[in-house]
């Protein structure tokens, strides 16, 4: 609704600055047409637009409130079941506990020579039937931290060639080393994961290796979109990558990551994996991948296994610790059964409340609102 002219001007009976003309507008003191703040005759700005509100009465918030219940519930305890399913094992080989294999390992440095080794024995109580998945998982480590995260250079990691040779400043302090541009640069890169872990079998004391796949481990898109070897001869990155220099805590520059490739360089699956940081401080990334190669045998049979672990990443001197999981996966992915009950507490809250409205509506609803005057 819109006012044309304020109090004054409705007593005077005329608007300010003008006089009416009678057939024209208002002419003022200058000559010039005053200009009218009244809004333009649309629906829009007299506030005429068809509107819905509803109406909240027990007819529509009772079914609803029921009706959220009985889906939200079955779906809960579906999630949950599915979730529990899932087949997980855990080791914590971090060596902080004085009886633990890799506690001689506890002060490894970056560039330890030779690198430390320990075994941890192991049993499995229960098979693993379809595909295992083995990741690593590391505590108390903040990869969300600010300055980590924009520590790296994107062109660089997608192969420009200038960004290779003049990384960007946000990879300070390690941008650079000896004069030499690092590649990979940045604190992402320097502090990449370098444990290597190997699972064996053990049967009547013979230990099998079990295979274990380095590939598919990454994002397709990270593989082959946002990750690219420098452009050149792809079959020498030695000579692509030269002039530059390896990160800091690197035992060997980044084209010799692999032996293969395909699976060299900025394209190493395992360094495109360690890129991709967690949002929270204790986390877990895929290491490698265990087929099932038998319908008819679990892939990972009830049993003795071993894990072998050449320790290189020291997490001692910020309180972390180190864990390997085998786990197997659902339709849902991987075990979380925070889903599952989230919808079955959200499904129980409404089921109740449906319940305690029904019970306020059938005792106090009929009552008559209106006082009874006496004569």
């Amino acid at each position: 609704m819109a006012v044309n002219y304020s109090a004054k001007e409705e007593a005077d009976g005329h608007p300010s600055g003008g006089v009416g003309v009678p057939g024209g507008g208002a002419v003022g003191g200058g000559g010039g047409a005053v200009k009218t703040r009244k809004p333009d005759n649309t629906a829009f700005k007299q506030q005429r637009l068809p509107a819905w509100q509803p109406i909240l009465t027990a007819g529509t918030v009772l079914p609803a409130f029921f009706i959220i219940g009985l889906i939200f519930i079955p779906i809960g305890i579906g999630i949950f079941v599915t979730s529990n399913n899932i087949r997980e094992y855990e080791i914590d080989y971090t060596g902080t506990e004085p009886s633990s294999p890799c506690n001689k390992c506890l002060n490894v440095s970056w560039d330890s020579t030779p690198p430390c080794t320990c075994t941890i024995n192991f049993t499995l109580e229960h098979s693993f039937e379809s595909n295992v998945f083995m990741y690593y998982g590391l505590s108390n480590f903040y990869q969300n931290h600010r300055r980590y995260v924009k520590s790296r250079d994107d062109s660089q990691l997608n192969g420009d060639n200038s960004s290779l040779l003049n990384p960007s400043k946000e990879c300070e302090p390690y941008r650079t080393n000896e004069d030499k541009p690092i590649a990979p640069c940045g604190a992402i890169a320097n502090s990449m994961f370098n444990d290597t872990l190997e699972l064996y079998r053990i049967d009547n004391d013979t230990r099998t290796p079990i295979t274990l796949i380095k590939k598919g481990i990454a994002w397709w898109t990270d593989k082959n979109v946002k990750f690219r070897n420098p452009t050149g001869d792809g079959n020498n990155l030695t000579a692509l990558f030269q002039g530059t220099t390896k990160p800091v805590n690197w035992p060997k520059p980044v084209y010799m990551l692999d032996s293969e490739p395909d699976n060299n360089g900025f394209i190493n699956e395992d360094f495109i994996v360690w890129m991709r940081t967690a949002a929270l401080p204790t986390f877990r990334k895929l290491y490698r991948l265990i087929e099932r190669k038998n319908n008819l045998q679990p892939t990972l049979q009830a049993g003795k296994y071993s894990l072998d672990i050449a320790y290189n990443y020291p997490v001692h001197s910020f309180d972390g610790r180190k864990r390997m999981i085998l786990s197997t996966i659902s339709w849902m992915g991987g075990k979380n059964p925070f889903l599952g009950i989230a919808y079955i507490t959200v499904g129980s809250i409404c089921f109740f409340l449906g319940v305690v409205l029904l019970f306020i509506h059938h005792k106090y609803g009929n009552r008559n609102t209106s006082a009874d005057i006496p004569n």
